[in-house]
């Protein structure tokens, strides 16, 4: 999953223009954003202008009030003229000179305030512009986190098998977090930065064509270094998120399982791996940094010639008298305004393709298959009693590998099967496909005669209790967590199924009783009580099939017997499905199935199988003796 740094992002551009199409339901907004840049621009753009207007008045005021008064300004310039002054003339020639009148300060004062106004007002439309491009961006990440909640709930079960944990979660939180970071930052930026660069182009062609040309010529050398440098960091923007996704997945683990790598003495391989993958992300993201990095730097460095060139040329200009002294300053302060959202639209490729790189995790997320869809007009059973078929079903999580071939099995409404088998053989598989976990390749399960792939995996699944060896409890109350799968349900039910499940004794102990809080980890409560409470969630539900997948592993012998007598008070009625190694379990059970190399092999009572001598005699010889030894 981590990939080689030197790879590249499949579809840059068709990421990039899936990323762009995210924005749609945000039109109205984006319109907005657009007005309000484009009136903030402006007004930003009509600045220097008028302020340069203010330099002509000052200037003019300095020059006329050194010459004769009484005199017009024609007069003037021609007295210069024959003077052999004709450079001062030619200067004097395009401002509004009065001679013998120095600065009209009245006059400067009120395109100073202009200006000001001006500012303010593009300003505040600037601030109206982020206020609802954020909105923009935050709408849009906020479905896009829907759209990944929604997708992780379609996705098989085979996807998760697949895929580290960190991994996911990583695509799913760090990556999208990237994406409103990237949005965030360069929506309105590179609107206003857009409209800068038209606006401040349209002004100094209206200025001087001349001087606009030389500024427009460091256009195509900074797209040129933009598009250069922008292919180099790419590929290491893409390496830098992926090296991410694997760093997190192995934190995770490690963070998870932290008890056992101590035990196991791993913690300097754990570490090992950790430097590893850590020296990767900072090469990685140092590349890519710096890469993109060097964008801005060049192209400041282009942008000061650019000023340098409009400096000299522009200063020629009036002193020939084709441009005023006001007019050359604010066309500098517009090569300056010119140049600089050219920086920032080329120092924003390092964020765009960051922001696309990530974009394209999650879109990778999003087009995983999915799990077929319910049917359109699904199956019921006419009553729900608990009857489950197994009928030819064939399996196989690898397309060349077959696991379960022909398998066929019926269960009444009541009974109590076992399933035993060495590691490998099919025993959850064969769970999973009751569940729809899996699909089967091959054959049909019905319950009550309806076929479960006809029916949708909700009503299907809500009929089914699971108690897994891997409990799982959320950050919560106990009352909570039994009442989990069981909305609705009243404190009297949560305490009878706690109680039930010998939930009750212990919770009494606990100074909260049960509204102590536990945390995702079940952290306050012994390994064997978490089980014991996972199992008062599934007596609370009262299922029409229970499965127990080695659910009472981490229970003692005698805390066992006693779920076990439960158990039997709540199975009329009910199926039940057990995947244990316990013997008090398989011998109470109505039928045993011994599960070979996903066949089964044979059925029966535990008397039965153990007069017959067969395989499951031999596994109750090789893992059961020595447990009814202890027992005894």
């Amino acid at each position: 999953m981590g990939g080689q740094p030197t790879e590249r992002s499949d579809d840059f551009k068709g990421s990039a223009k899936r990323l762009l199409r995210q924005l749609r339901p945000e039109r109205a907004i984006l319109i907005g954003v657009l007005t309000l840049g484009a009136l903030s621009v402006m007004l930003s753009v009509a600045g220097p202008r008028i302020l340069g207007h203010a330099t002509d008045l000052i200037f003019a005021g300095v020059v006329g009030r050194k010459l004769p008064d009484g005199t017009t300004k024609q007069e003037a310039i021609q007295r210069l003229r024959d003077q052999g002054h004709g450079g001062l003339a030619d200067v004097i020639a395009p401002l509004d000179v009065v001679p013998g009148q120095g600065v009209d300060f009245t006059a400067v004062g009120q395109v100073l305030l202009w200006v000001l106004a001006i500012y303010v007002l593009a300003g505040l439309f600037g601030i109206a512009q982020g206020r609802l491009a954020t909105r923009a961006v935050q709408n849009t990440v906020h479905r896009l986190r829907e759209q990944c909640q929604d997708k992780l709930s379609r996705l098989p079960l085979s996807y998760f098998d697949q895929q580290p944990r960190g991994e996911v979660l990583s695509r799913v939180t760090n990556d999208i977090d990237n994406i409103a970071q990237t949005l965030q930052q360069t929506l309105s930026q590179i609107i206003a930065s857009v409209l800068t660069i038209v606006g401040v182009l349209g002004m100094m062609f209206w200025i001087s064509p001349l001087l606009a040309l030389i500024a427009v010529v460091s256009v195509p050398a900074s797209v040129w270094v933009a598009t250069v440098v922008g292919k180099r960091a790419q590929p290491q923007f893409i390496a830098q998120w992926k090296t991410t996704g694997k760093l997190n997945a192995h934190i995770e683990e490690m963070y998870t399982g932290h008890s056992l790598v101590k035990v196991f003495g791993r913690q300097h391989e754990s570490a090992q791996t950790f430097r590893t993958q850590n020296e990767a992300l900072y090469a990685s993201s140092f590349k890519a940094q710096f890469i993109s990095g060097l964008i801005q730097p060049t192209m400041m460095f282009i942008g000061n010639l650019n000023y340098v060139l409009v400096a000299v040329v522009g200063g020629l200009r009036v002193a020939s008298g084709a441009i005023s002294l006001g007019e050359v300053q604010a066309f500098i302060q517009y090569s300056r305004q010119f140049s600089q959202p050219l920086s920032q639209v080329a120092s924003m490729a390092n964020l765009v393709q960051s922001g696309v790189a990530s974009a394209e995790r999650v879109f990778e997320l999003l087009d995983a298959p999915e799990q077929e869809p319910d049917p359109a007009e699904p199956a019921r059973p006419e009553a729900v009693r608990g009857r489950v078929a197994f009928e030819d079903v064939s399996f196989r999580y690898q397309p060349d590998k077959p696991l379960i071939h022909g398998l066929s099995l019926a269960v009444d409404p009541g009974q109590t099967v076992a399933i035993v088998g060495p590691t490998g053989a099919g025993k959850t598989t064969l769970v999973n496909l009751l569940m729809r976990f899996y699909e089967v390749s091959g054959g049909r399960i019905t319950l009550d005669g309806a076929d479960i792939a006809k029916m949708t995996r909700d009503e299907l699944r809500s009929g089914i209790g699971m108690v897994l060896q891997d409990t799982w409890l959320f950050g919560g109350t106990i009352a909570q967590n039994i009442a989990y799968g069981s909305e609705g349900a009243t404190r009297e039910q949560i305490v009878e199924a706690a109680k039930a499940a010998h939930v009750d004794r212990f919770v009494r102990t606990l100074p909260d009783g049960y509204e102590t809080v536990i945390d995702e980890e079940g952290g306050g409560v012994s390994a064997g009580e978490k089980q014991l409470i996972t199992i008062a969630r599934a007596f609370l539900a009262r299922p029409v099939i229970l499965i127990l997948d080695e659910a009472t592993s981490s229970v003692d012998t005698r805390t066992e017997v006693l779920i076990q007598r439960a158990m039997a008070k709540l199975r009329y009625g009910r199926t039940s499905f057990v995947i244990a190694h316990r013997l008090s379990t398989i011998r109470d059970a109505d039928v045993i199935l011994v599960m070979e190399s996903g066949s089964i092999v044979e059925q029966g009572s535990h008397d039965e199988l153990i007069a017959a001598g067969g395989a499951y005699s031999r596994l109750y010889a090789a893992q059961f003796a020595q447990a009814v030894a202890e027992a005894d």
